[in-house]
């Protein structure tokens, strides 16, 4: 059992849509947004009751596309339980700006929504040059990023690696690869090929650790060799709630299960010490 639970996926919605507008990326509402939202002070008190000590909130794209106010005003409201994971269109000319504007917000991580439950096609632009700009930015700044992705975009993804080998890149949901063809995990070799360059890291959520429960398959052998390969202290667990169906509790708890195989060392690294240091005001 690590000794503290940091997660760096959850998401918050306001009913406020005064003050916090919508406007979903792909002009699509998430399911999730409309039936189960969680408020930030909604949050917290999930957070005390799973036995989390601090968050990275992750802008919720489908639901307010780049206006990150809503996370930006609940990293101020509670700047020792939150981190603020905002996302700016980076295909815009004033993209760097926007950056760091948001960076002046008190946020700690640019996030890239390149596919998604309202957005099931993989984009193509997440290697396209006019995002260059804003890659120099986050390099120069030292600002993590989370790419949101399928496998299937990892030759763009490789296309940034060469291009800005500073910049620190963190993959949701482990860039979300199949786990139904066994111990080998062939059809993962493209995630496990990028793990000779040592600015990426992987956030594992609750959708992988269901992912392979769904597919009859087991725990120990796929986190093992995801946790051999890639090492515990460039992996970070983030809950994916609410849009995963369940409470923050219950996520928690199956995520210890999912991991309690690994060493208490492994353990905490995945669930505390990763991410804090991909995002150091979590370190209290």
């Amino acid at each position: 059992m690590p000794s503290a639970i940091v997660d760096i996926h959850p998401h918050v919605i306001s009913p406020n849509e005064a003050r916090y507008p919508r406007a979903p990326l792909g002009g699509i509402l998430s399911d999730w947004a409309r039936d189960r939202p969680v408020t930030p002070d909604q949050m917290i008190a999930a957070m005390d009751e799973a036995g989390v000590a601090r968050a990275a909130l992750v802008q919720a794209s489908t639901c307010y596309g780049y206006d990150n106010a809503l996370v930006a005003d609940a990293v101020a409201a509670y700047p020792d339980r939150f981190a603020g994971v905002f996302s700016v269109d980076v295909l815009s000319a004033d993209a760097p700006e926007k950056i760091r504007h948001w960076m002046g917000r008190g946020m700690s991580c640019l996030r890239l929504f390149t596919t998604g439950s309202t957005m099931p096609q993989q984009a193509g632009w997440l290697d396209d040059p006019r995002t260059f700009p804003a890659w120099e930015c986050v390099q120069e700044l030292g600002v993590p990023v989370c790419v949101q992705m399928h496998m299937e975009a990892v030759p763009q993804l490789r296309t940034l690696l060469a291009r800005f080998p500073q910049a620190t890149i963190i993959l949701d949901h482990l860039a979300s690869p199949p786990a139904k063809d066994g111990p080998l995990y062939a059809a993962a070799q493209p995630l496990f090929d990028l793990a000779h360059f040592g600015n990426v890291h992987l956030k594992v959520t609750i959708r992988n650790v269901r992912m392979i429960a769904e597919g009859g398959g087991a725990f120990a052998p796929y986190f093992r060799k995801v946790v051999d390969v890639f090492g515990a202290d460039r992996i970070a667990w983030g809950s994916n709630f609410p849009t995963s169906d369940a409470s923050l509790r219950k996520i928690v708890d199956e995520s210890l299960a999912a991991m309690a195989f690994l060493s208490a060392d492994e353990q905490e690294h995945i669930f505390r010490r990763t991410a804090e240091r991909l995002y150091p005001s979590l370190a209290r």
